[in-house]
Order: C-alpha cells, then structure tokens, then sequence
C-alpha cells in the first residue's frame, strides 16, 4: 500500500509526497498524556503572558494538515490523532498570513539590538524576554559562497532561536521550570533562556558531555544529570508529569520535538532573505532536522507573501556514520532508524530521525547528503582560515557542499549555516601549548616552521 500525504505548505501550494503507508495504519494511536482539544485554534491572546503582536492561529498536524489544535496548550509529543507507537508526526504552527504587515522582511527592529521580536508576528507568542538573538552575520568567503554564522548568538548557537520559543511556551503554560534531553547546545541555550526567564532547568546530558560544555550548562543554574542515552527521553516525560517542567526538547520514538521550537529557526530564513534575497542552495548541518524545517518553512513563507520568487533547495547535511534522515528519504518512509557508529560530531549524530526533515528536503527538492569526520574537519579548517571558529559538527554544511562534485545547478549564491562555535568541541580546553622558547632564534625557527618569512 503506498501512501499519498498532503502537506499544505505555507507557500500556498499543496504536494504530495509519496512512500510506504505510514505507521499510522498499522498500529494503536499513541495517546498524548497531557489533554488536548482538537477544536480549531485558539487565539493568542489566551494567555495573560501572549504576545499580542503574535498572529498564530493554531497548531496543525504534519501527518494529516487537516487536524488542527488550539495554539495553547503548545503539544510536546507530536499529534495523538495521527501518531503510533511506530512512527511519530511533528505539529506545526499556523499563522493569520492575510495580517501580517507591510514591510515584514525589511522593517527596522523595534529596540535596540538583534532579537527574534523583529519578526514576532510570523513567531508564537513570545511570552520570555530575550538575550539578543538572532541577526547573526552573513559572511561572503569567495566564490558566490555566503557562511551564516550562528555561533553569534547569546550561548554561541543557533539553539537560541527555539529556546526563545519554548522557553515562552513554558511561560504562557505557568510551569515552574524546563526540562531538555541534549548533548550539548540545546542544555546550555535552555538553561541560558530559563534562567532568563526566572525558571528552574533540568539538563539531561551523556557522561562524555566536554568539561567546557558541562562548566557553561551549570553556570546557569541549571541542575545537570549525565544519564544513558536510552534513558534521557524517558526521564524527560518523568520530570514533565512528577514535577510540571515544561519538555523543551523530544519525548517521542521518532523525533516531533516540540511545536513551538521550529518556528524560532524560520528566522535564520528571513534574515537570509532580508541580507541576500533568494539563494539558489542552503546547505544545513542536520541532527533531528528541526532546523532543516525551520528554515524551508521561513523561505516558503516568504514566497508565499510575495517576497520571493521561490523556495532555494535546501541539503541536509548528516554524518556519514548515521544518516536516519538520509535513510529516510532513500526508503521513501517518514522517518528511519539507523546504527550510529564512531564520530566526532557528537552534536549532529542521531539513531533516529523526524518527518520534519523529509518535508523540508523533499518540498524543497534539495538532497540528503552524509559527510565523514574528515570533511567536516577539511571544512572546519577552512573556517578556521577565514576567522571563523566552529565546532565540528557546525562545519557540516560547507563540507557538504565541498563533497560536491561540481556546482550542482547551482544559479546563485549558496549559504551554508554554521550552527555553533568551536568553543563546544570536545577536545577544546584538553591540553595548554607547550612552553615556547624565548630565544629570538628559537622564535624565528618556530615562525619559520609555520611557513612566516621575515
């Protein structure tokens, strides 16, 4: 049986994907906890914390647009009514698009600073102040090849833009604090973002979380408990239903995240956008595929306000020694579950991948790449060479475009995102240089030996 899923773009042009019958035939529905209402959507102003300038209308499922629920309560386990104990479908969130204003790409922000409150009227309601996120820097490095560099945000990663989400959803909801499953720079963000917010924050990490990364979570306050992988999603939903923490990451076998975080990574879109116009390729480092969605939905936004002639193709960029969303796509299913072996990416190395990611490459028409740990660090060199420092997950971008062996069509300018800074690699702060020689021979013959001539 094959199945034919409609997914009503926000380009304004419903496709349809075409690949196995999804789970959802063929096992129980798996039921959220927490009591939703399948009613149309609420407004945003439900809330006594919304932000009226929010146009958010509602929550739609991905695995059947037709069923939507009230923006609040923001789900945080995917849609009850179309997932199962196989295969989990990821909500979205809908917006009053006949509303949003004139000059949206190239209004001024209101208040001093970047912040994500420059484009609150195609985000969920922003309940939590934020720390200056977003209006990260686009850099030309030759070439007609443009690098976003998201290591500028507050904690020194693209996850600043969902945090500034959820972390609202947590506010508008009255929880106490937040609880995230991560390996790294979603803890930190969310810690960053709840203490912001005067929440507490629970982190669960693995046991090899880099000391720097563990010295950066816990500054914040937060409470950090290494646990085995298999057991972070379930303590997650623990903590949510015993102490009323507000999940800012995944609960669900295959990853639905949560609703409102995606819709924080459409920004990284409109200030390509506002920067560049339309590129003709965006090559994205790809864990869960959250930002992978993100940034389509941001780009078929804009076309569908007019603002651009079209959505560029966007490339998923995964290890080579997992690959679930590349998996995916090659199976023609909605989501896959791979063996990870060895690699030194840990912040984009995933057993299981989300329907996010096969509607963001497919109704781009772009393509899954895999990269080793040896392009990824051919590219975080190059980085290096430029002035950029990143991680080495972050540098997955660019080297998928490098592995390419020609230009791919490409008529345009092609920006890969880096997501975070090299200040969260594992080896950072592993060993100090040795003692130098101060011996002006000794300097000279250093120099020398690094290639500077006097």
């Amino acid at each position: 049986m094959r199945w034919l899923a409609w997914v009503d773009d926000p380009s304004g042009v419903s496709r349809a994907g075409t690949g196995p019958a999804p789970a959802a035939t063929t096992g129980p529905a798996r039921r959220d906890p927490r009591p939703v209402s399948a009613s149309p959507g609420a407004p945003a102003g439900d809330s006594p914390a919304a932000d009226r300038r929010s146009l958010a209308t509602a929550q739609r499922s991905l695995g059947d647009p037709e069923i939507r629920y009230p923006l609040l309560p923001p789900l945080v386990s995917g849609c009850p009514r179309t997932s199962t104990d196989a295969m989990s479908y990821p909500v979205e969130v809908t917006y009053d698009y006949a509303r949003v204003p004139d000059g949206f790409l190239t209004a001024r922000p209101a208040g001093p600073g970047p912040a994500l409150d420059r484009w609150s009227a195609l985000l969920p309601p922003l309940a939590a102040p934020g720390l200056g996120e977003g209006g990260t820097p686009l850099i030309d490095i030759g070439d007609g090849v443009y690098v976003k560099d998201e290591s500028r945000n507050p904690t020194w990663s693209h996850k600043d833009r969902l945090n500034r989400c959820t972390v609202s959803a947590a506010v508008a909801a009255g929880a106490p604090g937040v609880v995230v499953a991560s390996s790294g720079n979603h803890g930190a963000s969310a810690a960053a973002y709840a203490a912001r917010a005067g929440l507490r924050c629970v982190v669960l990490t693995s046991a090899g979380l880099p000391p720097a990364m563990a010295s950066f979570v816990t500054a914040y306050g937060a409470v950090v408990l290494p646990v085995p992988v298999a057991d972070r999603w379930p303590l997650t939903r623990w903590i949510a239903d015993a102490y009323g923490f507000h999940p800012v990451s995944n609960l669900t076998p295959f990853h639905t995240g949560h609703a409102y975080g995606p819709e924080g990574y459409k920004t990284v879109a409109y200030e390509i956008a506002a920067d560049l116009g339309m590129p003709a390729a965006v090559f994205l480092p790809t864990g869960y595929g959250e930002l992978l969605f993100g940034v389509w939905k941001g780009f078929s936004e804009l076309h569908r306000l007019g603002l651009l002639p079209g959505v560029p193709r966007l490339f998923s960029c995964e290890p080579a020694a997992g690959g679930p969303l590349a998996a995916a796509l090659r199976s023609g299913r909605p989501g896959a579950r791979v063996e990870v072996g060895p690699t030194d990416a840990y912040g984009i190395s995933c057993p299981v991948g989300g329907y996010r990611g096969v509607v963001a490459v497919r109704r781009s028409e772009g393509r899954a790449l895999t990269v080793s740990d040896e392009d990824m660090r051919r590219a975080r060199d190059e980085l290096a060479r430029r002035g950029l420092w990143v991680e080495l997950s972050a540098a997955a971008g660019l080297a998928g475009l490098r592995t390419l062996p020609g230009p791919d069509g490409f008529e345009g300018p092609v920006v890969c995102v880096t997501t975070s800074s090299g200040f969260k690699d594992t080896a950072t702060g592993g060993k100090s240089p040795a003692p130098a020689d101060p011996s002006r021979e000794a300097v000279r013959e250093r120099l020398r030996s690094a290639g500077i001539r006097s």
